[in-house]
């Protein structure tokens, strides 16, 4: 299986344990202690500490199992906090752009990066850098692998994330060493194939990445199509999936899992309001509209004892918008469309399509615009949520609401593990009883330091 190693070196950076990174930043009582975050509603873990690993403990372990499993382990739980690592991530991004210039954003704690025209030698050079600088202005720990394609450059990460000797960086760049890295390489762990192929593989006695291309380019197109192929022709060193520079989206969605059954239409109007800014205010925030707006509603599934239904309806505008409140009137007109009494909902969302940026749009002859007001409301509602906080002017349908920014009530954490306690005011909104601070987007959340002279 020899290929011919030739062309441009890729490049990823990932975050490692990205949510627990966050936390310990800002509470450096959590190093080397076994830290789980949370998912929506303090449900399962989603992010786990390399301590919290050894224990045993496995991606999507139900909170109450955690505590029941390993009572004198002393692990620490928190609450999903998106609002900073959102931010976090921002910062990380922006330090690597810094370095860089050209990367694809892939999910908030994963990039892609380009290192076109590069020798081996500086992109050594600069992979060790970003590990270096990223730790150094963020205090975030990161992992950056680089090969001839995406996705053995996700595997050279796996490998500078697993063994410390490469102190975080992991370049593949001869044959030999991708050949070394297939034999390691589970084939679950390879990008694009995943985790759910692991017993079909297994099946078949594929195990490991080497396994899997060895089948061969005809049996892999003939079992797992043109995506198949394409992972082949990437772990044999060709690189098939380009870099995307493109930082616009074609959809958002914004959906949350209710602290609590929800059956009030004024609840739920409520809370698809605020899907709805939130997906308004991403369209801006990269300069774009969206042309469709679905709404979705949903029951808990895991109640039997409940009538169970589910439904989505869609909301097309005259004119693709960015608007907040045109973007809140089409979703509770979709919602009064699927709207049923005497059902007790778990989760709604919002999900924004036909994107198109803002320079671009096409207009109907059979519609007035009044963009130049909304777009003047907007700019006003943005000004004063960048400097107050987001959500501090909003539609009076809104509510308050404690997921997006609402002020809430903590204890404070400490060394021992204390946990905070977030006040809901709203049955949609999460519950988040282990909630840290929003150290970096809140000016009442700034840690004190106190220097003793």
């Amino acid at each position: 299986m020899c290929v011919e190693n030739s062309g441009t070196f890729l490049g990823v950076m990932d975050c490692n344990n990205f949510f627990v990174s966050c936390e310990r930043v800002f509470d450096p009582s959590l190093e080397g202690r076994p830290v789980v975050v949370l998912s929506n509603n303090d449900g399962c873990a989603v992010s786990r500490s390399a301590e919290a690993k050894a224990l045993g403990i496995k991606m999507g372990t139900p909170a109450f199992k955690i505590n029941e499993e390993f009572p004198r382990s002393d692990v620490i739980m928190r609450s999903s906090n998106y609002t900073l690592y959102a931010d976090m991530s921002r910062r990380a991004m922006n330090v690597l752009r810094g370095l860089v210039g050209r990367i694809e954003v892939y999910s908030i704690d994963e990039a892609f990066i380009d290192f076109s025209g590069m020798r081996k030698d500086d992109v050594v050079r600069l992979g060790r850098e970003i590990v270096f600088q990223v730790r150094k202005q963020t205090g975030l720990p990161v992992s950056v692998g680089a090969a001839r394609s995406k996705t053995l450059a996700k595997a050279a990460t796996k490998f500078a994330k697993k063994y410390s000797g490469y102190k975080g960086f992991c370049i593949i760049d001869s044959d030999e060493q991708r050949e070394k890295a297939l034999r390691l390489l589970p084939a679950g762990d390879v990008w694009g194939i995943g985790f759910r192929s692991e017993k079909k593989f297994s099946s078949l006695g594929i195990s490991t990445a080497y396994d899997f291309v060895g089948k061969g380019a005809y049996w892999i197109k003939q079992n797992m199509g043109i995506c198949g192929l394409r992972t082949y022709e990437e772990l044999m060193g060709r690189s098939v999936i380009r870099l995307d520079n493109s930082a616009l989206r074609q959809t958002i969605t914004t959906s949350r899992s209710f602290g609590e059954l929800v059956s009030d239409l004024t609840q739920l109007r409520c809370a698809v309001s605020n899907f709805a800014s939130s997906c308004a205010r991403k369209l801006r925030g990269q300069h774009s509209s969206a042309m469709y707006a679905t709404v979705f509603l949903m029951t808990s599934f895991f109640r039997e004892d409940l009538p169970q239904y589910y439904n989505k309806a869609t909301y097309v505008f005259p004119e693709a918008s960015d608007s907040t409140i045109d973007m809140v009137e089409g979703c509770l007109n979709a919602l009064d469309e699927i709207f049923k009494p005497g059902y007790a909902y778990k989760k709604a969302g919002v999900t924004v399509s036909g994107i198109v940026p803002n320079g671009h749009i096409q207009q109907s002859l059979y519609y007035k615009s009044d963009c130049e007001r909304m777009r003047k409301v907007d700019c006003l509602m943005d000004e004063v949520n960048h400097r107050y906080g987001k959500s501090s002017l909003h539609l009076a349908v809104q509510g308050e609401s404690a997921i997006f920014n609402r002020r809430i009530k903590r204890t404070e954490f400490s060394g021992s593990g204390k946990t905070g306690v977030a006040e809901r005011k709203e049955q949609w909104e999460m519950k988040r009883e282990r909630l840290s601070g929003h150290y970096t987007t809140d000016l009442r959340d700034v840690i004190l330091v106190n220097c003793r002279g």
